[in-house]
């Protein structure tokens, strides 16, 4: 027995069938069961540990069908409507997947019905029955107990004292009287198991857009023979693309152990994917670089590709005039960055995105290259035009500003001379003042750019040139009509 602590008391959490056959029951008291049965075992119940064989017997399942949710803590509902063929009829899938889960070190209790809680109900009562929506099943779903409701006990016990043993005793009445008596909860309930009301599967995970599989008539230990299906199955999936004109932009491969275990390698695309050969290239480098080798132990039933999402995709026709160049760098750049995502994941290939704000050390942020972030558009050049255009900001941007020694200093001006780093630089050339100020309403720092200092403090910038045509951003740092605090210079960054 599995024991844990509630409402002030140790009570019984989980017990098995010899248990429950001598008076037990889920949720009494320790002490009273003890009574019952001095020489009970007891351990401490693990809730996170039985979601986790939950969760991993969910997946062991999902190579009958993609369909498949949880019920509660309790169990799984499969949903194998068109899936059934694949495994020799609904005997055959039931037997495989029980056999499947049984290799978790499971008890299995499975039916096969119409909707899932007429299969829930079946598996409670009769397991092992394979039944379809019709006269014969609505039959059999009336000769079961009450139980099968799992209405509250206020009104288990009710339904009992009014004399009702079976779902045909209750399916007798009105509707509309046990609506009135017992709520529209009880009616509901019964309509679902008989299988007049279907209440569809809300599946653990969404259905992949596209899904190509193959199952093995024998385990599959060696990798070059499970790539070898994976060409296979990337073909079936490119065509199905191709006919809808769309490319991949995430994908997964599931290889599925014959002792329950599941490992998927998913990859996302730059741009829309239907290259069956380059698919497979990418998700090799996926296999190669997985920190946990794709290890086959016994050997994979079944291997399963699945596009999880695509983009519309056109062909593009080469331009005579070669208008179509910066189409074609794309498409380069774009599988340069799929290898590296292959290869070493996706948040290790970044990008550069604008920030609408003035303050030079928050202007860019680093995102994921796959990340939906927009920014803003990036002001590259002065305004005013001329032949030649100066970058409005410096190439090379220091982490912290450097100091630098003024010469010779007008106030509100450039200098006309400073030391930077021992070296003397006479200012031919100068364009400024720009002042930038704070974005007091931007804390906390923009995202990816925690590692720049924000401007703390007003500033004058400028644009200087000296005599040998190198060009500096300097800024002023306070005010001259400030005598207590005379003003600061600073070497921000560098054009060239």
């Amino acid at each position: 027995m599995l024991v844990e602590k509630a409402r002030g008391a140790l009570r019984l959490a989980a017990l098995d069938a010899n248990a429950a056959r001598l008076g037990l029951r889920t949720g009494m008291a320790l002490t009273e069961a003890r009574a019952v049965l001095p020489g009970l075992l007891t351990g401490e119940a693990a809730p996170e540990a039985d979601a986790d064989l939950l969760a991993a017997a969910a997946s062991a399942c999902e190579m009958f069908t993609p369909l498949l949710a949880l019920r509660g803590n309790e169990g799984l509902l499969l949903d194998i409507t068109g899936c059934a063929h694949l495994f020799g009829g609904e005997v055959g899938l039931g037997t495989r997947a029980t056999r499947r889960l049984q290799r978790l070190g499971l008890t299995v209790r499975a039916a096969i019905a119409g909707t899932p809680q007429a299969a829930w109900a079946l598996a409670r009562e009769k397991p092992g029955t394979v039944t379809r929506p019709g006269p014969e099943e609505e039959a059999l779903l009336r000769g079961l107990p009450l139980a099968v409701l799992e209405q509250d006990a206020e009104t288990a016990l009710a339904l009992q004292r009014a004399g009702f043993r079976s779902l045909g005793d209750l399916d007798e009445r009105p509707s509309h009287m046990l609506s009135a008596r017992f709520g529209e909860a009880l009616p509901a309930a019964l309509r679902r198991v008989l299988g007049r009301e279907d209440l569809r599967l809300t599946p653990l995970r969404l259905p992949p857009e596209i899904m190509a599989e193959k199952h093995f008539p024998e385990p599959v230990t060696g990798l070059e023979a499970l790539l070898e299906a994976l060409r296979t199955l990337a073909g079936d999936a490119m065509a199905a693309l191709e006919r809808r004109g769309a490319g991949g932009r995430a994908f997964e491969a599931a290889f599925f152990r014959s002792d329950g275990e599941v490992r998927r390698v998913s990859l996302e695309t730059a741009q829309g994917l239907r290259d069956a050969a380059r698919l497979v290239r990418l998700l090799e480098l996926r296999i190669d670089a997985l920190a946990d080798p794709l290890d086959p132990g016994f050997g994979f039933d079944a291997l399963r590709l699945a596009v999880l999402r695509s983009d519309p995709l056109t062909p593009q026709q080469a331009q005579l005039d070669g208008s179509s160049a910066a189409a074609a760098e794309a498409a380069e750049v774009a599988a340069l960055v799929d290898r590296l995502m292959a290869r070493f994941g996706r948040e290790a290939v970044q990008r550069h995105v604008a920030r609408d704000t003035h303050d030079p050390a928050l202007a860019a942020a680093v995102v994921p290259y796959l990340s939906a972030a927009a920014g803003a558009s990036w002001e590259l050049v002065a305004p005013g035009g001329g032949e030649e255009q100066v970058p409005l900001r410096p190439l090379t941007l220091f982490r912290q500003p450097q100091p630098i020694e003024v010469m010779a200093e007008v106030p509100d001006s450039p200098p006309l001379r400073f030391r930077w780093r021992h070296v003397l630089h006479e200012v031919t050339r100068a364009e400024g003042p720009e002042r930038i100020a704070p974005d007091w309403w931007r804390l906390p720092l923009l995202p990816g750019a925690q590692h720049l200092a924000p401007v703390p403090v007003t500033r004058d910038y400028y644009r200087v040139e000296d005599a040998r045509g190198l060009r500096f951003w300097l800024f002023r740092e306070g005010f001259y009509e400030d005598p207590a605090a005379p003003p600061r210079w600073f070497l921000h960054g560098l054009f060239a």
